[in-house]
C-alpha cells in the first residue's frame, strides 16, 4: 500500500506542478503583455478547444467520472496510509505521547533475542496484539515458548499503554542440516 501511494503521491506531485508552472508562465505572459496571444497554450486556444464539448457530451462525463474515482481512490488511499500510532497515557493534560508500532515491535523484539535458545526472532505489534515469531537454537526447545511469552508479556506490560494487546508467541524448531 505505501508503494501505491508513494507512485500516486509522485504522479499528482509532477501532474500539480507542471500545471502550476504552466498557469504561472500564462500569468506572468499575460501581465507583461496585455492583450497578447498566450506564451504556450493562451486562453483563446483553450477556450477553442473547449467549445465545442457541451455537458451532456459522454467523453465530458466520462472525464468527470474518471476525476471522481481517482479522488475516491486518494481519498481511501490516505485514509489507509495514515501512521497508525500507539497512544501512551498522558503524563500531563497537555502532553500526548505516541510511539509506532515499529518501536513497539523493536522493545519487544530485543528483548525476545536476548534469551537464551532464540536463534532469531520477528514481531509484529499492533494495538490490539503482538505476534512473536521465534526461532529456537536446538531442537529440544523446552519451555522456551513460555519464557518467551512471559518475556513479551512484561516488555509490553511495562508500557504505559491505555489497553494491554494480547501477545501472541510461536517458536520454530530449526531446520536439519544436510
Amino acid at each position: 500500500m505505501r508503494l501505491f501511494v508513494r507512485l500516486i503521491t509522485a504522479v499528482a506531485g509532477v501532474v500539480g506542478a507542471a500545471v502550476g508552472v504552466l498557469l504561472t508562465v500564462e500569468s506572468a505572459w499575460s501581465l507583461i503583455r496585455p492583450g497578447a496571444r498566450g506564451l504556450i497554450v493562451g486562453p483563446a486556444a483553450v477556450r477553442d478547444a473547449l467549445s465545442g464539448f457541451s455537458w451532456d457530451d459522454a467523453p465530458v462525463r466520462i472525464v468527470a467520472i474518471a476525476l471522481v474515482v481517482l479522488g475516491v481512490v486518494l481519498l481511501i488511499a490516505a485514509i489507509a496510509s495514515g501512521h497508525r500510532e500507539l497512544r501512551l497515557h498522558d503524563p500531563a493534560p497537555e502532553v500526548t505521547v505516541t510511539t509506532d508500532r515499529r518501536s513497539l515491535a523493536r522493545l519487544v523484539g530485543h528483548q525476545v533475542r536476548d534469551q537464551d535458545g532464540v536463534a532469531g526472532a520477528t514481531v509484529t505489534a499492533g494495538s490490539k496484539r503482538v505476534r512473536v515469531k521465534a526461532a529456537a537454537r536446538f531442537h529440544e526447545s523446552g519451555d522456551l515458548r513460555e519464557r518467551l511469552t512471559s518475556t513479551a508479556e512484561h516488555a509490553v506490560a511495562d508500557l504505559p499503554l491505555p489497553s494491554t494487546p494480547k501477545v501472541l508467541v510461536s517458536v520454530t524448531a530449526p531446520k536439519e542440516r544436510r
